[in-house]
């Protein structure tokens, strides 16, 4: 079985090719319980942002597997597989570790080192748990990836490189003001109470603006937000900050009052059309422009309020092609030292395990042979008392523990370099070890995963 990850991005393909993409988390489960349905896929999960779709799967067979997944994200994102497939990119094993671990580490950001990536790489790990999709390979992987994703922050100024995709956003809005100075005592709405509005919320209020509105369809969601963003505190340069919630029909008439409006939902269609952000612009009576920011995909707000006047969209396309132009900080080589030196580390234990089975089945081999041949001098022998019997048994027990000490520790050594794997065929055929034994070891080891998967985050 071999890694495959199939996925479509901001890298890839544009804007209204990712909006059409976009997966509800209904969606996301539908296809994994349909990927593992599938031949080529033994098990799998999906990394879902708001610019990327990525399919994980541990498959047997690669072309059918690439044409699997291929289809199966085309019939579950909404978008046809001739028009999807152009944008599609696809990772086979060692690359498809680098990979991810390059996205768990921010390289692959829109903006570079931004560090939510990793939540939403966690999220995907116990989605994949959850379901019972993911097994010991993308249990050890997403485990891994964010070990990696965490040390590239820790032992390098990546951080200085990237921010998140809010903090990103404002500063593009502020058009080369400084953010906070900018927004200090505006009055924000942010519509949405998700992970990416719930942040760019907290990042409004540390930002100093006078109030921060707070839409939601589901207006529990609202009020728990605004009560931790109201909590006594949090760090915020001014004082006399309010936050409150409002039901989605209040958006019209806060809009009209509102410096700053945060966009995030999961809605499928348009959360503010060019018509409802014309009657805004009617009613307010602030001379500063209304500043807007879409961090939705697909979009919330309709790109044709890019047209009017006294208004400033920033939009995820926006972004696009704002980050192109950031400038690359130094430590982005560190980091991708780091990588390469990871997925090495990684593919060496993922093949010396392959080795385990073998080397456990040879030394269940050898136990019993040790077993029959003690009943033999037992049936030979019978005077023996319990003492001698038992110093016979350990002597030769010792003396094949011997014996295959060497060699089954040199094997698992080699198993880990790159072909390492014909090293356990070697050993079968040698031993002459039963291939159903071998293989009732690696069902045990895989149906372990709750163990390795679980509580090591």
């Amino acid at each position: 079985m071999s890694l495959l990850v199939v996925g479509v991005s901001h890298r890839s393909a544009p804007v209204s090719v990712l909006e059409k993409a976009s997966l509800s988390p209904d969606a996301q489960v539908k296809l994994l319980q349909d990927t593992l349905a599938a031949e080529p896929a033994a098990e799998a999960t999906v990394l879902a942002t708001c610019n990327r779709i990525e399919l994980y799967a541990d498959v047997d067979k690669f072309h059918a597997g690439v044409a699997e997944l291929s289809t199966l994200l085309a019939q579950h994102s909404g978008v046809g597989l001739e028009e999807l497939t152009p944008h599609l990119y696809v990772h086979y094993e060692d690359r498809a570790v680098h990979h991810l671990f390059s996205v768990a580490c921010g390289l692959d950001s829109m903006v570079v080192g931004e560090g939510q990536i990793l939540g939403q790489i966690k999220d995907t790990l116990a989605l994949g748990q959850e379901l019972h999709t993911a097994g010991r390979l993308l249990n050890d992987l997403f485990q891994q990836a964010l070990r990696v994703g965490k040390r590239a922050h820790s032992e390098t100024g990546i951080d200085r490189a990237g921010q998140s995709l809010v903090t990103f956003g404002l500063e593009q809005l502020a058009a080369g003001a400084d953010p906070a100075a900018w927004a200090r005592g505006k009055r924000a709405l942010v519509i949405g109470a998700g992970s990416m509005s719930s942040l760019a919320a907290a990042t409004l209020a540390r930002a100093g603006v006078a109030e921060v509105v707070v839409a939601n369809r589901t207006t529990g969601r609202a009020d728990r937000l605004v009560h931790i963003l109201n909590q006594p505190g949090q760090e915020r340069p001014g004082t006399g900050f309010t936050a409150r919630a409002v039901e989605m029909g209040a958006v019209p008439a806060e809009l009209a009052r509102t410096d700053i409006a945060v966009s995030c939902t999961g809605a499928t269609g348009l959360v503010l059309t060019a018509g409802a952000v014309r009657d805004a612009l009617a009613a307010r009576t602030c001379p500063v422009p209304l500043a807007l920011l879409d961090l939705a995909m697909p979009r919330d707000i309709d790109a044709a309020v890019h047209g009017l006047d006294g208004v400033r969209l920033v939009d995820i396309e926006t972004l696009a092609e704002a980050s192109a132009d950031a400038p690359m900080a130094a430590d982005v080589d560190q980091v991708r030292t780091i990588v390469s030196d990871e997925v090495a580390a990684f593919g060496a234990a993922q093949r010396a395990a392959t080795i385990t089975p073998t080397v456990v089945a040879l030394r269940a081999m050898a136990a019993d042979v040790v077993a029959t041949e003690v009943a033999r001098l037992d049936s030979r022998v019978p005077d023996l008392d319990d003492r001698q019997r038992a110093e016979v048994t350990n002597t030769v027990r010792r003396v094949v523990d011997k014996l295959l000490h060497a060699p089954t520790v040199r094997v698992k050594q080699l198993a880990g370099e790159p072909g390492g794997a014909g090293y356990a065929d070697a050993l079968r055929e040698l031993f002459d070890l039963d291939p159903q034994t071998v293989a009732a070891v690696s069902r045990a080891d895989l149906n372990d995963t709750d163990g390795v998967g679980r509580g090591r985050v």
